[in-house]
């Protein structure tokens, strides 16, 4: 009777949830995750960082390369953009136009002694009248500036007697000029001006080395640098070099 009543007993009890786990559920959840992954283990303590390592110098470490890394780029940066406009700039010397500085009185009074002009160059012809820079063969190092007074194939004569220039038989109106001439120079004249060539004259004709010399001679097209055209220094004389000249006769 006693064990009748126990097995009885023992039958009327059921396991509570806490007790059995929900095999169904467990099944489904794995079901659903990712089947290849493996069990998440939990990390054991020595797997865990230490509290006391400290990660602020390393990121500084990549702060400072970073740093370093922007300030090298921003210098190269820099350099690239100076030799660039280096470049720009010599070439616009070159092909387009330049400044000169004036050095004596041989053009007075039409220029004066440091006077400071922009000489332009790109696809330059010279026409008479034209204040040209160019190097002479007897001293290239050093560019004279005169006035075309003839172009080629024109005759070029200086009467001895009254200093007057003309070119194939006609006198010159020559306004710009500071007297009329005195020294003849070395060159026999008449003279004809030969193919790309021209004649120059200074405007302060006695005090000016200029193609009545033998040293200078007619000016080749080669070693012309450019035609003056614009005085920027001084600030008083500043403007244009021809507005108020004439050319002198055709």
């Amino acid at each position: 009777m006693d064990e009748t009543n126990k097995r009885d007993t023992s039958s009327e009890i059921e396991p509570t949830p806490e007790e059995t786990p929900d095999f169904d559920l467990l099944e489904e959840s794995l079901e659903v995750g990712d089947t290849s992954a493996s069990p998440v283990q939990p990390k054991s303590a020595c797997e865990e960082l230490p509290e006391d390592i400290d990660t602020s110098a390393a990121q500084e470490k990549g702060t400072e390369q970073m740093s370093g890394f922007s300030l090298g780029k921003e210098i190269f940066e820099w350099v690239q953009a100076i030799v660039v406009a280096i470049v720009i700039a010599m070439a616009i010397r070159t092909f387009v136009f330049t400044l000169v500085n004036v050095d004596g009185q041989s053009m007075e009074p039409t220029l004066h002694d440091r006077d400071r002009l922009v000489v332009t160059r790109l696809a330059y012809t010279p026409e008479k009248g034209d204040i040209i820079i160019f190097r002479p063969d007897c001293d290239p190092d050093r560019p004279y500036v005169k006035r075309v007074i003839a172009m080629p194939g024109e005759t070029i004569d200086i009467n001895p007697e009254t200093g007057d220039v003309s070119v194939n038989g006609e006198i010159l109106d020559e306004p710009y000029i500071k007297e009329r001439i005195r020294t003849f120079g070395t060159v026999s004249f008449p003279a004809v001006v030969p193919e790309n060539h021209v004649f120059v004259m200074g405007d302060n004709r006695n005090h000016s080395k200029d193609s009545r010399s033998q040293d200078v001679g007619m000016v080749s097209y080669e070693s012309i640098i450019g035609k003056a055209n614009f005085r920027f220094w001084p600030f008083s004389d500043w403007g244009t070099l021809y507005e108020n000249e004439s050319a002198g006769a055709e």
